[in-house]
């Protein structure tokens, strides 16, 4: 069984008809979630309208959340699509991950930085 259709020992904070939302277990920031479909598809391309509608909500809803509890002075929200672009939990989650000034030397560029040498420009 997939680790996230597997839900009886994670602390969600968030959830509706579509998705549920948890804290990262090897978060890059503090706030990282992931929201994770409940539905076990594996990319974002797979999604249905209705899924997509879920994850915006939940982006919002936990944006809010994440503002009053960790005062982030940005956000990064991604999805590694595919082995070559980084996923190794075949099933679709999205990061957000709050960002803070100061957490990298420089974060121009920003996702751009998923290849190095071509995150400055």
């Amino acid at each position: 069984m997939c680790i996230f259709c597997e839900r009886k020992d994670k602390k969600i904070i968030f959830e509706n008809e579509y998705i549920y939302v948890i804290y990262d277990g090897f978060p890059v920031n503090p706030g990282h979630t992931l929201i994770i479909t409940k539905r076990h598809i594996s990319n974002y391309f797979e999604l249905s309208k209705s899924e997509k509608e879920a994850i915006d909500e939940a982006l919002i809803i936990m944006k809010s959340k994440l503002d009053n509890e960790f005062h982030p002075d940005g956000y990064n929200i991604g999805i590694n699509n595919g082995l070559a672009a980084g996923q190794t939990i075949m099933h679709l989650h999205v990061h957000l991950i709050p960002r803070y000034q100061g957490d990298m030397e420089n974060p121009r560029g920003g996702v751009r930085g998923v290849i190095p040498q071509k995150q400055v420009y």
